[in-house]
């Protein structure tokens, strides 16, 4: 599950967003990849449709990894963690996450 597939934060632009090739990177790896984006609801990527889901605690759940790719102000980072199996963090998002440390990678 990526959060965020945006260019940069709190904004609804994909032009030259990394997220994009890491989610043909993880497809091709036949990873079932979903994100969620607040200011993205839906977007094609080489003729697929993609979708932004539902954010919640069964998702969260359900998801082997979170991968926080653009960390918008919309997210409230402690129940994400909380809620998730395991994170990767690349923004550096959940610094101020004071439990559960022990489920957070940073890039």
């Amino acid at each position: 599950l990526i959060l965020g597939v945006t260019y940069k934060k709190d904004i609804a632009d994909l032009r030259q967003s990394p997220v994009l090739k890491i989610m043909k990177l993880l497809e091709k790896r036949k990873a079932k990849v979903s994100y969620h984006d607040p200011h993205i609801a839906t977007f094609s990527l080489e003729n697929r449709r993609y979708t932004s889901i539902k954010l919640n605690q069964k998702f969260l759940k359900e998801a082997d990894i979170v991968l926080i790719a653009t960390d918008h102000s919309f997210y409230e980072y402690e129940k994400v963690v909380e809620k998730s199996r395991l994170i990767f963090d690349t923004r550096n998002a959940t610094r101020d996450v004071k439990n559960n440390r022990e489920k957070i990678y940073l890039l």
